[in-house]
């Protein structure tokens, strides 16, 4: 009884301490009366946010260029350019970057993904001036030594070559490649080999110089700031950039597929993989928040930040995927992959076979499990308790300024900042007969590519 009633106090205690702390977090998630929003006159979009948690902020700068926009010929380049980003800018030598931010206690990084590239940087409010300096002179003054441009190119290939030696990064990207015929998105970010082989320092710097403009950037500040401070200051910065003429090549549409698609990967190596992937909704398509709901299902919540969902597991041990392969032995691992993005992308779920167990196995047990969601939806019970997940998803990666300002720019890029302040009551508005529906459209056998990855003996 003794033993019991500790339980029982300390159960009261995480339970009093997790509604406490969502408490909290939610108050600080992006409310539209507390996001200050500006465009200078040539053209950057400005959005603060006054965070008073710690004498913190975070900058973060956005372009909105992937590698979606990329021509035929220059797959990679943005990417490529992001890294030619970090080399020094004319009032900048190549060896002070870091120490501008590190001085300061500070954090920095970027990013490319297939709509956006970004950089940040999160340091002690002091470093504000610093922070909007070293964006605005990566906006304007970058160089683009030539010297830098081919010791780069050893690095990229170097890391190209890295993620196709990993058996599920390259499964990724070939079944990415086999379920697109059009689109654009059908491209690795990092590039095609031949592509970086053949690209010069002036593809690199023409790409630089019509994508990094003001008018296609937004900037975002969320911290311990006066927004009509910080405000002049990005003026300061950045309002003598001048704008820049964005020309956007028209994407393809993509047509829709009418069979199953297939990939078959055959390498040296330990590990059987197993992929499945479906044409997704972006994030404005009316069954986008269905489809997070229906994936919190079947492979468990992991919200909706590109940055920080990933890092944490997600709940799993009673979704459908996890107990019909992971509970069976058939599988160590399963997950589910599905993100905002501005056009319609793929929802990919991902499994790691058991020693011993035959993909074909592993792909009927799947496959036998998203069927029933098909034909059957899913419960009550599931549908309550995947809202409650994805909430707390959501509030938990809005647990710090850096995240909060990642989000505010990344659907910025997409389709608008505007839309996070809705998501909550829009996944709590979800129904069971639209999670139905969206499973019977999007999962069904026309409509996915499987990709398997089947490994060879090592050779001695």
């Amino acid at each position: 009884m003794r033993g019991r009633l500790t339980v029982a106090f300390q159960s009261g205690n995480l339970r009093k301490f997790y509604n406490a702390k969502m408490a909290t977090l939610e108050r600080s998630a992006p409310a539209a009366s507390h996001v200050h929003e500006h465009v200078l006159d040539n053209g950057l979009r400005v959005l603060i946010q006054e965070m008073r948690t710690a004498p913190l902020a975070s900058v973060w700068c956005w372009y909105r260029v992937g590698s979606k926009d990329e021509p035929s010929g220059q797959t990679g380049v943005s990417h490529w350019v992001e890294h030619m980003n970090f080399k020094g800018t004319t009032n900048i030598p190549r060896d002070k970057v870091k120490g501008i931010i590190e001085q300061f206690g500070g954090y920095w990084n970027g990013y490319t993904w297939i709509d956006q590239t970004t950089y940040t940087e999160t340091a002690t409010r002091d470093a504000l001036d610093r922070m909007l300096f070293i964006e605005a002179e990566r906006m304007a003054n970058c160089l683009y030594d030539p010297a830098d441009c081919e010791s780069e190119r050893t690095v990229i290939i170097s890391e190209l070559q890295g993620g196709e030696n990993d058996p599920d990064t390259l499964l990724d990207q070939e079944l990415t490649a086999a379920a697109f015929k059009a689109h654009p998105y059908r491209h690795p970010t990092i590039g095609w080999l031949s592509d970086l082989q053949a690209m010069t320092r002036e593809d690199l710097y023409g790409h630089y110089r019509r994508f990094y403009v003001p008018n296609n950037a937004t900037l975002v500040v969320v911290g311990d700031v006066d927004a009509q401070e910080a405000l002049r200051a990005a003026a300061r910065h950045f309002g003598a950039i001048p704008p820049g003429e964005v020309t956007r090549r028209p994407h393809t549409r993509e047509p829709e597929q009418l069979g199953e698609r297939r990939v078959m990967l055959q390498r040296e190596g330990t590990t059987a993989y197993l992929k499945l992937g479906y044409h997704a909704p972006a994030i404005g398509d009316p069954d986008f928040f269905p489809m997070l709901v229906l994936d919190a299902v079947l492979t468990g919540a992991k919200g909706i930040n590109l940055w920080a969902s990933f890092r944490t597991p997600p709940p799993q041990r009673s979704a459908r995927l996890y107990r019909a392969l992971i509970d069976a032995g058939l599988a160590s691992s399963v997950s589910g992959g599905f993100v905002p993005t501005a056009e319609p992308f793929l929802y990919t779920i991902s499994c790691t076979a058991t020693e011993g167990t035959p993909l074909a196995r592993l792909e009927e047990a799947a496959l036998a499990e998203i069927d029933a969601v098909r034909r059957l939806g899913i419960t009550a019970a599931e549908r309550d308790k995947a809202v409650h997940q994805l909430r707390a998803r959501l509030v938990f990666e809005n647990d710090s300024i850096t995240n909060i300002a990642h989000q505010l720019g990344y659907f910025e890029t997409i389709a608008s900042w505007r839309i996070l302040p809705t998501i909550r009551s829009r996944i709590e508005t979800v129904t069971i007969e639209e999670v139905a529906a969206t499973a019977a459209e999007r999962l069904k056998p026309t409509n996915r590519t499987i990709g398997w990855f089947e490994p060879l003996p090592i050779s001695s």
